[in-house]
C-alpha cells in the first residue's frame, strides 16, 4: 500500500531519531533538521515533553514531516494523531499499536528483529518495518538475510546506525530509509548547539545522496 509520507521518507533516506523536551527545542531542532537539508524528524515519547514537540513543530512548521517514536500503547498512538504526528514508529511489535494507527490512517513501522515478528507483520498488512535493534541484530548481513524470504518487504533498520555505517545501509535495495541519531546526540540539543546539528545533518545528507541515486 502506497503512502505519501513513506515516500517522502524514502526520498530522504534519513530519518533523524529525536530525543527532545518540550515545544521550544521541538522546534528548535526542526530549524537545524531543515537548515541542513532534511525536513524530517521522529521526535520520540521517551520525555514527558515529546508530545508537546510533536504538536508544536506539527503546528508551527507544516513543511517538516513528523512522526512519533517510541509508541508503545494503542492510546499513545491516539495521543500523538492528535497533536498531528504524520507516522508513528514503535520499537516493537503490537498488534493493538499497527490496528490504531491504521485507525487514524497512519503509517505505522513495528520494530522487528527476528523472522517469526517479520511474519506477524505481514499478517497484519505491515509492508513497511522497523529493524531494531539493527547492529545488535547483525547490521547489514542480517538485513539481507531477512530479505531473502521476505522480497516485498521494506525496512527502516535503526540502533547503532552512524555515519561510518550509514553507507552499507543505504545501499541495500528493501532499506525504505534508515533512522539514526548521531546528528541530533541529546548532549547537542541540551546544550542548545544548533549549528552543529545543522553540520552533522548536512553531512547526514551528502552522504545519503549517491545511494540514493543507486537505488532508483
Amino acid at each position: 500500500m502506497s503512502s505519501p509520507v513513506l515516500d517522502t521518507l524514502a526520498g530522504h533516506r534519513l530519518v533523524p531519531v529525536v530525543v527532545v523536551d518540550g515545544a521550544d527545542q521541538g522546534l528548535a531542532l526542526a530549524d537545524a533538521l531543515t537548515a541542513g537539508g532534511l525536513p524530517v524528524a521522529e521526535i520520540t515519547l521517551r520525555t514527558a515533553g515529546g508530545l508537546d514537540a510533536i504538536r508544536a513543530v506539527a503546528r508551527d512548521r507544516p513543511d517538516v514531516v513528523v512522526g512519533a517514536g517510541t509508541v508503545t500503547t494503542a492510546a499513545q498512538v491516539d495521543a500523538v494523531a492528535d497533536a498531528g504526528a504524520r507516522y508513528v514508529v514503535s520499537p516493537g511489535l503490537s498488534r493493538a499499536v499497527v490496528e490504531r494507527a491504521r485507525h487514524h490512517e497512519l503509517p505505522v513501522l513495528p520494530g522487528v528483529a527476528t523472522p517469526t515478528e517479520i511474519m506477524a507483520a505481514l499478517d497484519l498488512g505491515v509492508e513497511t518495518v522497523k529493524l531494531f535493534p539493527a547492529n545488535v541484530v547483525g547490521g547489514p548481513a542480517a538485513l539481507k538475510a531477512f530479505a531473502a524470504p521476505f522480497p516485498a518487504l521494506r525496512f527502516v533498520p535503526t540502533g547503532g546506525v552512524s555515519a561510518t555505517n550509514l553507507p552499507d545501509y543505504l545501499a541495500l535495495k528493501p532499506v525504505l530509509a534508515v533512522g539514526g541519531s548521531w546528528m541530533v546526540a541529546k548532549p547537542l540539543v541540551d546544550a542548545g548547539d544548533w549549528a552543529e546539528i545543522t553540520r552533522l545533518t548536512g553531512e547526514a545528507v551528502a552522504l545519503a545522496a549517491p545511494s540514493t541515486k543507486e537505488n532508483r
